[in-house]
């Protein structure tokens, strides 16, 4: 089966496509950070209008490197939620209307999902079950996956998340947006331990995070200090050591709660070097797998969402002709396509 892929839930706009015999054939990622980089965050309206003027030339350029005609497509697939009500607008109008031109299936993807599932597009993927960490600038969680739709919500942040935690740090420090890659690079020159910044919710059991008590933290601790470049680079440090300190942590908790011996890291702050580096090291000496998707795979993309729908379809899920977007969609709402088949028959 080849399935077409769209991502467009909130400021990449992305277009692959996945063939369940041969693999990912191609995927394209339109960034609109330079767009948003002015306004220091992304703007809902103007990434809702780059998607239209980006996604059909995208769509045509991932055919083309494909080597495919629009009528050698099986299905498509969409990120339908949760995001930027406008932005997945855009996408699943544009794959709903594609698919009924062609005659195709279309179906809707949890954005989350096709996070989780990302790892599974590498040439050795892991095997269920597993335990996955999902880190990135809207989402923290932890969760069982035991199989295609089979999610256990182990823990989630009761309210920033990492990322979000290490955007508004950035700003503090006055640097320019994307904010967590520019800290992550400026705590390359720092300290880790000049600043003694509190791990959130280490002190109590559970999974569960918390990054916004770190995040004040870091802004009474900038107001107190002169912030010249060299102490700069030290906050940034300390307060990413934080946060992996926690994340390493809570991990660890999991993978024990669990009985689990693989880890799967997934999001965009999942190609942070530094939290890498820490959940390798803890792999290494606990005797556990500790697997990343490619870096191109961490963040939004097309290929995530291609694979999930792709698999999905073969499992007999389908949806109605309506366009599907939801801007909140939990994710313990999820099943598995087969309990779906039961449920229904």
């Amino acid at each position: 089966m080849r399935v077409l892929g769209i991502e467009t839930s909130c400021d990449e706009t992305a277009v692959a496509i996945y063939d369940s015999d041969r693999g990912l054939l191609a995927h394209q990622l339109y960034s609109q950070v330079a767009l948003h980089a002015e306004f220091g965050g992304v703007v809902p309206e103007l990434a809702a209008r780059d998607h239209v003027r980006k996604l059909l030339p995208l769509l045509s350029s991932v055919l083309g490197a494909a080597g495919l005609s629009k009528s050698q497509l099986d299905a498509v697939a969409y990120t339908s939620g949760p995001g930027l009500i406008g932005a997945l607008l855009v996408g699943a109008a544009v794959a709903r209307s594609f698919a009924f031109a062609q005659g195709l299936p279309a179906l809707g993807v949890h954005h989350l999902e096709g996070h989780l599932l990302a790892p599974m597009l590498e040439a050795d993927p892991p095997t269920y079950p597993f335990v996955a960490l999902l880190v990135s600038g809207g989402h923290t969680l932890l969760a069982e996956i035991r199989g295609l739709g089979e999610y256990i919500i182990l823990g989630s942040t009761l309210d920033d998340a990492a990322g979000e935690a290490f955007d508004k740090t950035a700003k503090v420090l006055g640097l320019n947006y994307p904010g967590g890659p520019a800290l992550a690079k400026l705590a390359e020159g720092g300290r880790p331990d000049r600043f003694p910044f509190p791990r959130p919710m280490l002190d109590r059991p559970g999974l569960d995070f918390s990054f916004s008590g770190l995040k004040t933290a870091v802004v009474v601790t900038a107001r107190n200090v002169e912030l010249d470049a060299p102490t700069k680079a030290d906050l940034a440090c300390s307060f990413q050591e934080a946060v992996v300190d926690t994340l390493a942590a809570k991990c660890l908790r999991a993978l024990e709660q669990t009985g689990a011996t693989t880890l799967v890291v997934a999001g965009g702050v999942g190609a942070n070097r530094r939290l890498r580096e820490r959940l390798l090291q803890m792999g290494k000496q606990r005797g556990m797998q500790v697997r990343f998707p490619r870096m191109e795979f961490c963040t939004d993309n097309a290929a995530m969402i291609a694979y999930a729908g792709c698999q999905r379809l073969l499992a007999g899920e389908h949806d109605s002709l309506a366009i599907k977007a939801t801007a909140r969609w939990p994710m313990n709402s999820l099943r598995s396509p087969i309990s779906m088949m039961t449920t229904s028959t």
